[in-house]
């Protein structure tokens, strides 16, 4: 009976998506049009330069952009590296910290979630995110990937990217982008790792991948692309057609909002409503495996550079930039909480050497592309000490059994993260600024950090209210339905054996 009813809850949630008809294979796009892609403000690219002297009148139409092979060579690097960070990285992190005899438990769910959401992702999520139709919520030109390739005119449609001129193929762009959503998702586990059902897991996150995931990254990332702003009215108007987010001028190089803000407010809404495990706070908790937390984190890190630098879309200097950010931020936040952990209790320890780690990524992520060495040097730095009192001084606040710290480090770092992006992308501290596609240059418009801190809180604080109420619906739906916590004689025993029938160790 369960079994029937978590397939049911799953499918209302597809066929939210599958509302209108999917479109036919004949009027899918040749390769000479550019797809929607994703922006927040974009990063400073170099501008394609334009012919030393106008065409003819008579002459041809411009050939229409092809795909370089380096950047889209590099694109897929990038992508396997986000598919590194979550299975084996996230799943190894987060299993080391939970006890022996949930060890499965945790790596099958982040398994599980990552293989669900990709399967999602390519029926209608990356169609909702990534095509035009309202500020909040795309529509269903690419369901079931509709359109990208044309079998009438054997060409492959392009999704364009930061620069005029520039694009990679589509097929590349939905791949990396449908990684980011399964890692998303997957994030959220650690919040309520040890005592929530199987069933409910998967059928809370096609609810929640569907009405939260996805609005979140269509309002902060979707637009129409560079290449058909020409002067300030097509500008306008393209903006117009932009996310809701994207078109106030937050900036999110790789997800601060989208991803870690996003997964932490529904992991800490879970964590309340499923409720603490039981012995919490008069039993030992302690991780079975810092060995596998730190071959974990040590993933993440790896797996990162193509997170960050993948998010630039082309394998240039931006990419670099960023990349250079992730590895300077991380290792300063890696420092900031070891020395920080090292003062207040006397000892330092590789539990907070690779959470540090994860706090220095998650902070620079917003980042990377935007802000110079030094400003990623001090982001990280406080990322460290701030993510450092966000899993002991905040979580004692609030007072909720967030089981691996995905609020106080994903939360607080990513919030964190986001606002100082705001700080330190100003050109006058090192940053890149706003780039200005009408001239094709960075703008001359002076830059104002106290504005952008307002434009980046307010993208904060609208991703934190619409994950909050949709993690709040979808966990009261699935509790009816399903339930959400086992049985406390089943949690004693441990999920391994109880929800899987396994054991990752014998004696």
């Amino acid at each position: 009976m369960h079994k029937n009813i978590t397939k049911l809850l799953a499918g209302i949630a597809c066929l939210c998506a599958f509302g209108v008809a999917t479109p036919s294979f004949a009027d899918a796009p040749a390769k000479t049009e550019a797809a929607t892609t994703v922006a927040v403000a974009a990063p400073a690219v170099t501008p394609v330069p334009d012919a030393a002297a106008p065409a003819p009148a008579a002459a041809a139409p411009a050939a229409a952009p092809v795909a370089n092979k380096g950047d889209t060579s590099f694109m897929m690097i990038s992508t396997l590296l986000v598919i590194l960070m979550t299975i084996p990285g996230l799943a190894l992190f987060y299993g080391g910290l939970v006890r022996s005899k949930n060890m499965l438990s945790v790596l099958m769910q982040v398994f599980m979630v990552f293989a669900l959401v990709i399967v999602l992702w390519c029926i209608y999520g990356y169609s909702i995110a990534f095509t035009e139709k309202t500020a909040f919520f795309g529509g269903f030109d690419r369901l079931f990937l509709n359109g990208i390739w044309d079998p009438a005119k054997g060409t492959f449609a392009a999704a364009a990217t930061f620069s005029k001129g520039v694009v990679i193929p589509e097929f590349v762009f939905v791949a990396f982008q449908g990684t980011f959503a399964a890692i998303t998702c997957a994030l959220i586990v650690g919040a309520f790792a040890e005592r929530a059902k199987f069933a409910a897991v998967l059928a809370f996150v096609v609810l929640w991948f569907t009405f939260a995931y996805l609005p979140a990254a269509h309002m902060v990332w979707f637009w129409t692309g560079p290449d058909l702003i020409t002067n300030a009215a097509t500008s306008a108007s393209e903006a117009l057609k932009a996310g809701w987010i994207w078109q106030k001028g937050a900036l999110d190089f790789a997800g601060g909002t989208v991803v870690h803000i996003n997964a932490a407010v529904a992991g800490l809404v879970g964590a309340i409503m499923i409720g603490k495990r039981v012995g919490y706070g008069r039993e030992s908790m302690a991780p079975h495996s810092l060995t596998m937390t730190m071959i974990g984190a040590s993933l993440l890190w790896v797996g990162w550079f193509g997170f960050n630098a993948g998010s630039s879309l082309e394998a240039g200097d931006v990419a670099a930039l960023a990349f250079v950010n992730t590895l300077l931020a991380t290792a300063a936040a890696t420092l900031s909480w070891v020395f920080g952990e090292w003062i207040s209790k006397g000892k330092p320890s590789m539990l907070g050497g690779a959470s540090g780690a994860v706090a220095g990524l998650v902070a620079i992520t917003p980042a990377a592309g935007f802000v110079g060495p030094m400003g990623g040097l001090v982001i990280g730095l406080l990322a460290g000490v701030v993510c450092l009192w966000g899993v002991n001084g905040l979580k004692r606040l609030i007072g909720a059994d967030d089981s691996l710290d995905v609020f106080g480090v994903h939360g607080v770092g990513g919030i964190l993260g986001a606002l100082l992006t705001g700080v330190f992308a100003a050109p006058q501290l090192g940053g890149q600024g706003i780039f200005d596609y009408v001239t094709n240059k960075m703008s001359a418009d002076p830059y104002s950090i106290g504005h952008q801190v307002w434009v980046q809180a307010q993208a904060v604080g609208t991703t934190i209210l619409w994950s909050a109420l949709v993690s709040l619906v979808a966990y009261k739906l699935v509790d009816i339905v399903i339930g959400l916590r086992v049985p406390e004689e089943e949690e004693r025993e441990g999920l391994d054996i109880t929800s899987h029938g396994e054991q990752a160790y014998h004696g």
